[in-house]
């Protein structure tokens, strides 16, 4: 998912002036997280706008804002915003998160987000794509803070993250009151590690709700939980 130019069923994203093209983390986030029918929905670090468009496409009475902290990225994702469908009900502000939120006095229903999260150390020279890649600009305890002000009483917030850093973040959500109600766990193939976590957040505690997904069965093929999560927006399902 690398080319500059990345084509869906209803829509299409360019991504050449962004740090962090569209990814399989991305498509499955925005392809499963949420549930009823929000009205507000946010998308912490909008990046090419694919999650936002995937959100629009889902739930055709919501209103979307998407944050984007790089410049580049988020006159990227206006632009494919403007040329989608749904370009009357998404729109993508320049700002670092924490800004947005200090400032922004409504609340949403659904907020999403695809973080950064690796650590300072692992940096390279690349600047947009460390904005992209590392949390030190969004450190997990600022993102939790920022999502628990901006959610509506009855509304769920949903992450994806690798299993070391949702762990991470768990802890921060526990001290917040923030529980978790819907885990996703996701591996390459049936036998392989959990390479990523999807996490479901409100302010009602629960039972947690666990599933799995595979994106390949054992021979190597798109499983089948896979390309029905995903038949609505790729064009190879």
């Amino acid at each position: 998912m690398k080319n500059s130019s990345f084509q869906f069923k209803q829509f299409a994203v360019q991504q050449d002036k962004c740090a962090m093209k569209i990814s399989t983390d991305g498509v499955i986030l925005g392809a499963y997280a949420g549930q009823g029918n929000p009205k507000k929905i946010l998308d912490i670090g909008a990046g090419t706008g694919v999650i936002s468009l995937m959100l629009a496409q889902r739930f055709p009475e919501a209103m979307i804002t998407g944050i984007e902290i790089d410049k580049d990225a988020s006159k990227q994702a206006s632009e494919n915003i403007r040329n989608s469908p749904w370009n009357n009900r998404i729109r993508i502000l320049n700002q670092s998160f924490q800004e947005f939120s200090k400032h922004h006095q409504d609340k949403f229903d659904l907020i999403v987000s695809n973080p950064p999260y690796f650590p300072n150390h692992l940096k390279t020279e690349d600047y947009q794509r460390n904005l992209a890649m590392h949390n030190d600009t969004l450190p997990f305890e600022e993102l939790m803070a920022g999502i628990k002000s901006m959610m509506d009483q009855e509304a769920t917030s949903w992450l994806i993250l690798p299993p070391y850093q949702m762990e991470e973040t768990n802890k921060i959500a526990e001290v917040l009151r923030l529980f978790a109600f819907e885990k996703l766990k996701i591996q390459d193939k049936p036998a392989k590690n959990i390479i990523r976590l999807i996490q479901g957040f409100s302010f009602l505690k629960k039972d947690l709700k666990i599933s799995g997904l595979s994106i390949k069965d054992e021979d190597n093929k798109y499983s089948k939980v896979y390309s029905d999560l995903l038949k609505e927006f790729l064009i190879i399902f």
